[in-house]
This record gives structure tokens, sequence and C-alpha cells, in this order.
């Protein structure tokens, strides 16, 4: 392996290699394949030193030993193709035919090489047509390629169906109905046609009736299906992922849900198809593969739109001991699209039940509810009376601002506030007091609303910083301290800006005009008090500069601006008291060339 670019000693070994091919002893044959595989020429060799010797077809070589006696030289050959494959040499189509036996092998270690090698040769050449042998038709050989490998997940051996399942969801280029047959449900047990609890559940739902349970089977499936017309044999993609999401081994069960992602991803008439299919497995009975299935709704969310059965399957969930599951359920309902407010209604009402039973669930909770109420403005709106417990004529009790459910609440209303300005509204008094206490406090769980001014002053309820008198210049920087402690993950940023800002107001009380504009005696005080603010404030530059991380160039650059402020205050400082004329030059030339580093 480490003399692959010496060309002459790679031809030697594997003509010593095909030489000893013959060997009886299968270990023998199998070393000697995974030589060719490893050094067989990728191309037919040049040179001079190279001329007398003649290129041999390795593939043809090693496609000699797919049908050996021993399962495992077949399994070596397999394996060497794929050597050969992986090193860059294009694979024959010919060899297509043998690599399809070799997928109903009696070995699974021979089936589960062969299952790599046929989706390669798909990949490789996906439009080829071939025939198929149980009728006069032809068919895409990524099409050919997809049947078959959905045909293992039937397979004896476990670790042979993870493998199908997993190579399922990368063949994307496969025609939409042979993609919509895995998820066909005709070729099942009995010969009665079985529907899956989520269809039974929707026929329920839109009937209004629901089994009393008093009467056996009286929600049985009825749907006969006619014995003849099912062929049970090459049943090619049908049902695969029904099979493969109902199989005993979870590894399994886990392949087939990311499978489905991948698909459901790349097709959104798919994503469709297979929601009810992925919502069943939130009730699996092992965790990675709930988690998995949670995980693969969020990726297809954008494809689909949840009907109230389904959503009251998904929030069901949120009765799981795992936190991980709970969270990864959150994060679902923020890309969720809901159909009706019935269930939005339905989800905040989960969710609060969430809080009570987990109260250390709050900040996913109400991260949840910030992201639907985002997304779902206008289903929002009807529900805001309900919610708010508004009344059009008589006064309602103020809930209390400490209660984690009334800030879940107001944070789906305030959300969804942002892109309807009527909600505002229905608001009541209490609930716009409520809203700047939760800007300041929650301002990442909070949007800014500008709404219309109503009922006083209480209806405007964001106001932009530069509508605020001139004269008022004081900053409240117990209030950025007070953020910090609030929000941990804000307290650098709270930090920083305090610093900055202090600098900000010690150079403006420095250059008010009453400073300099004093008589001589009182002078030399104001001078000092000024020095001290510029010293104070190239103090804090440095701070900026240096004790903090994850700084940009254009907030260097702000930081070095303010130390140049600082320093060109001191220098006039220094001018008006300094009475030797070269020391004051020495002075001037060091700013100058301060200065003119700082433009370069």
């Amino acid at each position: 392996k480490q003399l692959q670019e010496n060309l002459p000693v790679s031809y030697r070994l594997v003509e010593i290699a095909c030489k000893h091919l013959t060997d009886t002893s299968h270990v023998v044959r199998n070393k000697c394949l995974e030589l060719v595989g490893c050094l067989g020429l990728l191309e037919k060799p040049v040179g001079k030193e190279m001329e007398n010797l003649a290129a041999r077809d390795v593939q043809k070589i090693i496609t000699d030993y797919f049908t050996d006696q021993d399962p495992r030289v077949r399994t070596a050959a397999m394996k060497a193709m794929l050597q050969l494959h992986e090193r860059g040499m294009r694979l024959q189509q010919t060899i297509y035919c043998q690599v399809c036996q070799a997928l109903s092998d009696d070995y699974e270690q021979v089936r589960s090489v062969a299952v790599q090698l046929v989706w390669v040769l798909s990949q490789l050449y996906p439009d080829s047509i071939v025939p198929i042998p149980s009728s006069n038709e032809e068919i895409r050989l990524v099409d050919d390629t997809f049947g078959k490998v959905c045909h293992l997940v039937n397979d004896g051996s476990w670790l042979v169906r993870v493998q199908a399942a997993k190579l399922l969801g990368s063949m994307n280029q496969v025609s939409v109905q042979f993609l919509e047959q895995t998820l066909d449900k005709k070729l099942m047990s009995d010969l009665k046609r079985k529907r899956s609890a989520h269809e039974r559940a929707k026929e329920l739902y839109t009937s209004g009736e629901f089994s009393s349970g008093r009467k056996w089977g009286d929600d049985a499936p009825k749907e006969p299906v006619n014995t003849y017309t099912v062929n049970l044999i090459n049943s090619g993609a049908c049902g695969a992922f029904v099979h493969g999401l109902e199989d005993e081994m979870y590894e399994v069960r886990l392949a087939a849900v990311e499978s489905l992602c991948t698909l459901g991803q790349a097709s959104a008439s798919f994503a469709e198809k297979c929601l009810d299919f992925l919502v069943d497995m939130f009730n699996d009975e092992i965790e990675e593969v709930r988690l998995g299935s949670i995980h693969a709704l969020r990726h297809i969310s954008s494809h689909i739109r949840l009907r109230e059965d389904q959503l009251d399957t998904v929030l069901a969930v949120l009765e799981d001991s795992s936190r991980d599951i709970r969270e990864a359920l959150h994060e679902l309902l923020c890309y969720t699209n809901v159909s009706t407010k019935d269930g939005i209604h339905l989800a905040l009402v989960e969710l609060l039940k969430n809080l009570a039973k987990y109260p250390t669930d709050r900040n996913s909770i109400w991260k949840c509810l910030k992201y639907l109420g985002s997304r779902h403005p206008t289903l929002v709106l009807p529900l805001v009376p309900e919610l708010l417990s508004t009344h059009p004529y008589f006064d309602t009790p103020e809930p209390d601002m400490d209660d984690p459910a009334y800030i879940a609440v107001l944070v789906l209303v305030f959300n969804a506030a942002k892109t309807c300005p009527t909600m505002s509204a229905l608001f009541s008094d209490h609930t716009f007091r409520h809203y700047a206490y939760l800007r300041d406090s929650l301002s990442h769980l909070v949007p800014p609303l500008q709404v219309s001014e109503g009922r006083g002053s209480k209806r405007h309820l964001h106001r932009p910083l530069n509508n605020k008198p001139s004269g008022q210049q004081h900053l409240s920087f117990p209030d950025l301290q007070r953020l910090g402690e609030l929000q941990p993950e804000l307290a650098g940023i709270a930090e920083f800006s305090a610093t900055y800002l202090q600098c900000q107001l010690l150079l403006m009380k420095s250059l008010q005009e009453k400073l300099w504009n004093v008589a001589a005696p009182l002078y030399l005080k104001q001078n000092a008090m000024a020095s001290a603010a510029a010293k104070q404030v190239l103090a804090y530059t440095y701070e900026l500069e240096f004790l903090y991380s994850g700084l940009e160039s254009r907030q260097l650059v702000i930081i070095h601006h303010v130390r140049l402020q600082a320093k060109a205050l001191q220098l006039i400082l220094s001018a008006c008291t300094t009475r030797g004329m070269e020391i004051l030059l020495n002075m001037c030339e060091k700013f100058l060339q301060e200065l003119e580093a700082f433009t370069r």
C-alpha cells in the first residue's frame, strides 16, 4: 500500500496475486483479491519501463470471483471492487447483473457488501436502461436498484436491513412513483389493508365518531384485498418504509426515520405523505428513535402543516420524562405550521401543563412560544381576549407578573402582535405596563412594538432613543448591570456597553463650555478634573480592547478613536499649563505620529 506510486512494483505484485488466485485456501484468495483491489492499475501503463508489460483487466479478474464457492471469497471480491471505486476507477456497468444476483446470497456478509456495490452502480449509471426479468419491460437502473434495496429492508439479517434502510435515503434520483410506493400499506399480513393509527384517527376525527370499546373489533380495518391481484413475489419498493418503521430492531427503525427525513427534505409531496408515519414514531419505546423522529419532522417542517389530530399526538410527548425529548419537541414547535386557531390554543395549553410539571423547562417553553406567535399572528388574534382575560366593559384583575405561565402567554401574544398591528386594540392598560417590563427584562423574547397612540401615553409601547429630550444625556448603568444579571449570556455585552458609554460621558463632561470659561484661580482645579477624566478614559479603552474577546475590527477602530480623543484632550490640557516650548513640541510630534498610525 505504501508503494502505490511505484508502478513496476505494483504491477509485479498484482501479477503475483493473480497467480495465487487459484489457491485452494480461501485465506490466500482473500488476500490476493485485497491486493488486486489496492494495487490494480487504474489506467493503461505508459513509459519505457512498462512497455513490455500487458495491462490486466482487474475488474474482469475480480468479477470472476463473485461466484466463488466460498462466501468469504465472494465478500472479498466485492470489497476489492469497492476499493477500486474508492481509488477512482470507474466501475463497468456490465457487472450490475452479477451484483444483483449476490443480493440474494445465502450469507449476510455477501449481501451486506453487494448492497453497497449496487448502490455505487446506481449513482454511476442512474439513467441507464435495464430489462425487468419477469416481463418484457425496461426500467431505469436507479429505479431498479431502489426496488432491490427496498426488498432488502425485509432481509433476515438486521445488519443488512439497517444498511438497506440507510441507503434508501441517499437515492434521491429515484422516480416519484417508486419513491411513493415505499409508503404503500396494501401488501400486509392476513390479506387486509392495514391503516396506521393516525389514518384511523383522521377518519374518526372527520366523522366525529370514536370507538366506545364495548364491542370487540368495532374499529378493525374492514377493507379487504383481492387475493388474486396481490403479487407477494417481487413486491419491490412496496411498503419498504412501512416494514422498516415497524422492524423489531430499533436500529432499523432509526435508519428508516433518517432516510424518510432525507427524502422528505428533497420532495415536498413525499414529505406530506410520510408525515403520519413520522408522527407515529413519536410513540416508539426507544428514546433514541423518538428523538430521531422529532428531529426528522423538524427538518421537513417547511413542507408540512399539522392537523389537530396530528398535533395532539405530537404534544403528548411533552409529558416525556426525558428533558432531551421535551426540548427537541419545543424546537420542533418553533418551526411547525399549525392549521387552525384551536391548534394554537391546544399547543399553548399543553405547553403550560409542561411548564407546571417541569418548571426547569421555562426558558425553552418561552422561546418556543416566541416563534409560535410570530409564525401564526392571524391565528393568535382571535384568542387574545381569552388569553389575556379582557372584557369590553369591565376591568379585570391584573395578573401576577411573577407567574411564568402568564409570561408565557404574553410572549406568545406580543410576538404575534409584531406583524398584526390591530392586536394592540385588545390590550388592557396593565398589558402595556407588562410589555414595558418584559421588554426591559426579557428583550430577547419580546420584540419592539410600534403602536399608535391610544388611551394616553401607555399605548405608545416603543419610543426610539432619538426622541428623548436633547438635555437628557444620563444613561442608567445599573440597568445594564441588571440586564447582565437577568441574562448571563448578555453579561459581557452589557458590561462592555456600560464601559464604552462611561468613556463618552467622561469626554462630554470634560468638554463642557463652562469648564473652560472660568476665572484664573479656578482654572487649575478644573484642569485637574479634566486631566483625571482623560486618564480614566484611556484606562477604560485599554480594558475594552484587551479584556473582551470576539471584538470585530470596526469595534476596535471605535475604541482607538475614543483613545485618540482622550490623548487630544491631554495635549490641549498640557498646552494650557506647560511653559517649555521644546516639551510642548515633543508632545505635539508624538500626538501627530499617533494620529498618522490611527489613519493607517
